[in-house]
């Protein structure tokens, strides 16, 4: 694959990371996913789609699960389940209050958002060798990846601590590094107006469409048009406004505003890899991901493998979803160097 705009992070706390080694995968515009749910406490349903068991390679295929950023919907991910799903099981959540899943009042904190996650992984039967003897002739359990977008990868990295060593691998795309609290200065409720769409783009589905399909036009299609309209409801007037609820899309935002990178990333288990887009000018999200690959390396964690896309805006899964398949290939692919004591089990141990 030709992803030469992709730049190789090194130095302390990186890893190499070679996003031509996999080959460039071949997309099947044909599969369909099936959508399921799953019910939580309190009845909350959390819906999924399921790309399925590849037939050949079932028995030791990865277990993929794609996690959103905010007010998307696991359409957002179609391009990359649809280049993994002939060698991996893969599966997107809509999180709640997102897509088709319930939004509940509450339930927006980190654990719980993480055992909706687990849940969706363990339902679609992506954890499913973890705990259970290895198949006869196989070679060793399923690998599971758990890859986040933006929100999405903040929530990833919550589920890849939770799991432990049941987690592989974490892919962070933009996202899932970054303290917003003070990088942003802002209150969620001024991050909320900073983000909010103008209303011209909300004036129809026509303009919605079209300012969506602008982002970067060769790269609309099919999917790219679906995963818009989920995120949109058609007014009776002809307008349209965020599908997500205003209380759920406020909780989210709260939920990100307690996430901790740096007490975060250093404890998880997993195998990081991680894709940057444009930066600011003052380059504060790549070096806040940086900082974190140091934090990292401190504990005696494996390297963060990274790559820095510089001209590319914040949605990689569509601009570079050869390079997202690759990140996600790779974190499945988990080196001896990987696996590490948490830090407060071996404080414990040596104690």
């Amino acid at each position: 694959m030709d992803l030469t705009h992709g730049l190789p992070l090194i130095g302390p706390g990186f890893g190499a990371f070679d996003l031509d080694a996999a080959g460039t995968p071949t997309p099947d515009f044909a599969a369909e996913p099936e959508g399921f749910m799953v019910a939580m406490d309190a009845a909350v349903r959390i819906h999924f789609l399921d790309w399925g068991e590849p037939a050949e390679i079932a028995d030791v295929a990865p277990g993929v699960l794609l996690i959103h950023g905010f007010a998307q919907t696991a359409w957002s991910w179609a391009p990359i389940a649809r280049r993994l799903c002939s060698g991996a099981h893969v599966a997107a959540i809509d999180l709640r209050g997102h897509g088709l899943s319930d939004a509940p009042t509450d339930g927006y904190d980190p654990d719980q958002l993480a055992q909706d996650a687990i849940a969706v992984a363990e339902g679609a039967g992506l954890l499913a060798f973890a705990n259970e003897p290895h198949p006869p002739g196989g070679r060793g359990e399923r690998p599971f990846v758990v890859a986040g977008h933006g929100y999405g990868a903040a929530v990833a990295a919550w589920t890849a601590d939770a799991l432990g060593d049941r987690c592989a691998g974490l892919v962070l795309v933009d996202g899932g590094w970054t303290d917003l609290p003070a990088q942003t200065g802002m209150t969620p409720a001024e991050w909320l107006v900073a983000i909010a769409e103008p209303p011209e783009v909300l004036r129809s589905m026509a303009a919605w469409l079209a300012d969506r399909e602008a982002f970067d036009p060769a790269t609309w299609g099919a999917d790219q048009e679906r995963a818009a309209r989920a995120e949109v409801v058609e007014t009776a007037a002809g307008r349209v406004k965020l599908a997500i609820h205003r209380h759920a899309l406020a909780a989210s935002v709260g939920a990100l505003w307690t996430y901790e990178p740096a007490a975060v990333l250093p404890a998880v288990d997993a195998e990081i890899v991680s894709l940057v887009a444009r930066d600011d000018e003052a380059g504060r999200h790549l070096g806040s991901l940086r900082e974190m690959a140091a934090a990292r390396a401190a504990v005696g964690r494996a390297p963060i493998r990274a790559a820095s896309f510089p001209a590319l805006g914040h949605n990689l899964m569509r601009y570079v979803p050869d390079g997202v398949v690759a990140a996600i290939r790779a974190a499945a692919d988990r080196r001896p160097d990987a696996v590490n004591p948490r830090p407060d089990a071996a404080a414990g141990a040596s104690g």
